[in-house]
């Protein structure tokens, strides 16, 4: 019978699973030592070796542990990139990408809301982004106006967002960002090999731009453990004390000085 640690309501896989990723994450389990066999694992939580076995490949696909040939499964040592959002744009300039499709879509997604959407149905192009010798870091969804010509598409669906406008000349005015975390879906965890509902990172914008008509909308994701991001804002402005009325106190809103 399955350990008492082990959540009843959730298949035994998926219990061995979460319950092998508890011990990774408290330290019972190290990074670079081998973790208990197959055979071990087994018989410690009363289960079949094929389960043990489907457990590790889930936790295999997400990065937590590696198999070595003859030597057994190991906690992999992790590794988040860090994105500096004030310097962005430069960092994703040095990535590969991978085209996946373009497609005449709606924005849906309700987060994106905060940014005023149009209604109308735009031309998505999802890529995924690497970086080199490391596995996928990132899945970008990128909404462009129909009406962008097929040059413009074709970088797009190639290059970062900011280096496409950047070869067509077309100067950035804005970018708006929201940082939030949700679940990965369908057709995210497939690309990523992860477990569908594996805890994402993602981040919504919104790029306006020189050209008329062109304002860019986008939702990138990236498995949490792999991507995370940071913002320094340096301003040289002083607080400035509220201005006071005659009698020396300050101020209240809304009321007429006399």
């Amino acid at each position: 019978m399955i350990t008492p640690q082990l959540r009843a309501s959730r298949s035994l896989h998926e219990s061995v699973r979460q319950e092998t990723l508890n011990r990774i994450k408290n330290g019972t389990y190290l990074p670079n030592i081998p973790i208990p066999s197959t055979a071990t694992l087994s018989r410690e939580f009363g289960v079949s070796p094929i389960t043990i076995k489907r457990a590790l490949r889930d936790l295999q696909a997400i990065g937590a542990v590696t198999a070595i040939a003859g030597k057994g499964t190991f906690v992999k040592e992790q590794r988040r990139s860090l994105i500096d959002l004030s310097d962005g744009i430069a960092c994703w300039e040095t990535a590969n990408i991978r085209l996946i499709s373009i497609a005449k879509e709606k924005i849906s997604d309700p987060a994106m809301e905060m940014f005023n959407p149009p209604g109308d149905a735009m031309l998505c192009v999802r890529k995924m982004i690497f970086f080199a010798g490391e596995p996928p870091l990132a899945y970008d969804f990128t909404y462009l106006s129909p009406d962008v010509d097929d040059a413009t598409i074709d970088k797009f669906g190639t290059r970062p967002v900011t280096e496409a406008l950047g070869r067509h000349g077309i100067r950035i005015r804005n970018i708006s960002y929201l940082i939030d975390a949700s679940t990965a879906a369908r057709q995210v965890a497939k690309a990523f090999a992860i477990p569908n509902g594996y805890p994402m990172l993602r981040r919504l914008y919104k790029i306006t731009t020189t050209k008329k008509g062109l304002t860019i909308f986008g939702i990138l994701q990236a498995p949490f453990d792999r991507l995370s991001y940071s913002l320094n804002i340096q301003s040289d402005t002083k607080l400035r004390p509220k201005p006071k009325h005659a009698s020396g106190a300050p101020r209240q809103k809304g009321v007429i000085a006399r």
